[in-house]
């Protein structure tokens, strides 16, 4: 009998921990390839663990809570010796004492290793993104031919092979999904993934291929489950030490990912901040008027703020921008990030090339994201790569706000509430609907003749709305 361990795979973005949310398993039970054995919750989403063997558990080396860093033992099993031809046989993850691979890019083909112990293959990569078996490379004629089928003697299934003949109809098996997003997201959805032909290589479901499902069925997504109101993050238990009634919350997961960011931020970059009021009472027409037209497609006063902003950033485009050394990098595209508040902290989605999006596409995706943000669903992917972000900190009933910059972007645009205000129009006080318009930007990439003409244009087109969507 052997007792692999599988380590706390590299779940991608440069994070080094997780923490253990909850064990789907217990020491005792019988596992198979690719189940789900724990959910762990990193800085910037919650994932789902499948195990790449099948055995019994025989320890489980966390508490929920817990905190585990990458490459550290997180299960183990006790598994059914290998019959083997003779050649080496990679063992698979969590034996060998190597680090942990790093997750690849979807659809991009990587030999994994070996199914653990002869049993089920799993090609996993990252441990969980698809079951293939691993491939073999000849070297020679005078290799011994491989064992063509096993049936170990113990809990171990006999071996499952997985031909890229075609998609593969529904299976008894696994079911191969390149991420365990995909299975989350359509698990939430209400979808059958044995009925979803995947795209991916070797028949891999990807998350285009739920996207894709979704929109084929042609019906609203179930409304994402309400975020717990006491997150055991925000409601601690006592710690040892502490003074009567004080409370100490420990930074995890979001928010000690977003204050680590924020600091960094506060500490490299030299930040200044313009703003200016601006009669919004035509933009609040307008929104009115568009919505009125078609009330199922709805533009959000955040949509209109983007769009305006990226119109802004054709003009001026150093505030779309990174600092690389002692370079100002402008890239090609725009990856639109804002400001979210979740039940996990305030988070920053993408919409990448939101250039390239109509005002409605735009709203719809600004919207989907948010929902997405709200129940947990979004990929550690869909939180990184911005490279401008706005903010719509009006919602929570404020003027204005000196913002911190979303490092390593150099610009942060916000919208403050807007409310009644004496105003003047053709040499008479009236009261309009005015908002105020921040802009915090990086000194090093631009200056503030820069900085005024952006936020100046942004005020214009807030100002005036079907003048600037018709330029657009």
């Amino acid at each position: 009998m052997t007792m692999p361990d599988f380590l706390l795979p590299d779940l991608g973005e440069g994070l080094e921990e997780a923490e253990v949310i909850a064990w789907r398993v217990q020491v005792g039970d019988q596992v198979t390839v690719d189940q789900v054995v724990a959910e762990v919750e990193t800085a910037k989403a919650a994932v789902e663990l499948p195990i790449p063997f099948a055995g019994q558990v025989s320890a489980l080396h966390a508490e929920p809570g817990a905190t585990v860093p990458v490459g550290a033992p997180l299960i183990s099993v006790t598994t059914a010796p290998s019959v083997t031809s003779g050649a080496d046989v990679t063992a698979g993850p969590g034996v060998t004492a190597g680090p942990v691979p790093a997750l690849r890019e979807p659809g991009v083909t990587t030999p994994g290793p070996a199914a653990c112990d002869g049993g089920e293959a799993s090609g996993n990569v990252l441990i969980g993104y698809g079951t293939r078996p691993a491939p073999r490379r000849v070297r020679s004629a005078r290799r011994p031919a491989p064992v063509s089928a096993l049936t170990p003697a113990g809990p171990l299934t006999p071996v499952s092979v997985l031909t890229p003949a075609g998609p593969a109809g529904p299976a008894a098996g696994p079911v191969p999904v390149i991420s365990p997003v995909v299975r989350k997201l359509a698990r939430d959805a209400g979808l059958d993934l044995t009925r979803i032909t995947g795209t991916g290589p070797h028949g891999l479901v990807r998350r285009h291929d739920v996207d894709e499902a979704l929109a084929a069925r042609r019906a609203p997504a179930p409304e994402a489950a309400p975020v717990p109101e006491a997150a055991p993050a925000l409601v601690p238990a006592p710690l040892p030490g502490a003074e009567p009634g004080e409370t100490r919350i420990p930074l995890r997961g979001a928010r000690k990912l977003a204050a680590a960011k924020l600091a960094r931020s506060r500490r490299e970059i030299p930040e200044a901040t313009v703003w200016v009021d601006a009669d919004a009472t035509g933009l609040l027409a307008a929104r009115s008027g568009l919505n009125t037209r078609t009330p199922d497609r709805p533009v959000s006063l955040l949509a209109l703020l983007a769009r305006f902003a990226l119109a802004g950033l054709r003009q001026y485009p150093e505030l779309n921008a990174r600092i690389d050394g002692d370079e100002v990098v402008i890239p090609a595209h725009v990856h639109l990030g804002f400001a979210a508040q979740t039940g996990r902290g305030l988070v920053v989605p993408v919409v990448k090339d939101a250039h390239r999006l109509s005002t409605r596409e735009l709203s719809a995706a600004l919207t989907q994201r948010t929902e997405d943000a709200r129940a947990g669903r979004l990929a550690p992917a869909d939180l990184t790569g911005g490279t401008f972000t706005v903010n719509n900190y009006g919602v929570f009933g404020v003027d204005g706000s000196a913002a911190i910059i979303n490092h390593p972007e150099v610009a942060i645009l916000g919208l403050g509430r807007i409310i009644d205000r004496p105003w003047v129009v053709d040499g008479q006080v009236v009261a309009r609907k005015v908002t105020e318009l921040t802009l915090a930007f990086d000194h090093r990439a631009c200056d503030g003749g820069t900085a005024g003409g952006f936020l100046r244009y942004v005020a214009d087109c807030v100002e005036s709305p079907l003048h600037a969507l018709g330029d657009l």
